[in-house]
């Protein structure tokens, strides 16, 4: 039987190849995941509202320059847009886990998770 984060994982693997036509590092987007602890649980904190510019901002500061080290600046915000757009702006349900994983392969920062 599955754990919560476990059936969790398998819809974010589903939206990866579903809606990104992409086939995931499982590896990579299990420690994503466990990376995010406790908020992928809640339905507000463990999605990505991409209308909201908060929001984007919070995912830009909190996770692409503090969690991933990147350095400020508008290439940032642009791949942020990029990864909502591929997601689909008709997407509602954007995983929170899937736009991080999204994110880390857009800038090429998965050393930050070995």
């Amino acid at each position: 039987m599955l754990n919560k984060r476990d059936e969790l994982i398998i819809k974010y693997t589903v939206h990866l190849q579903e809606k990104l036509g992409t086939d995931p590092d499982m590896e990579l987007l299990k420690k994503i995941t466990i990376g995010l602890g406790p908020s992928i649980y809640n339905r507000d904190s463990g999605n990505v509202s991409g209308t909201d510019e908060k929001e984007l901002a919070t995912v830009k500061n909190n996770f692409l320059i503090k969690k991933l080290g990147l350095p400020e600046g508008p290439d940032l915000m642009k791949g942020i847009l990029y990864v909502i757009k591929k997601y689909g702006t008709s997407e509602r349900t954007k995983y929170r886990a899937v736009v991080y994983y999204m994110l880390v392969k857009h800038f090429k920062k998965e050393s930050v998770y070995n």
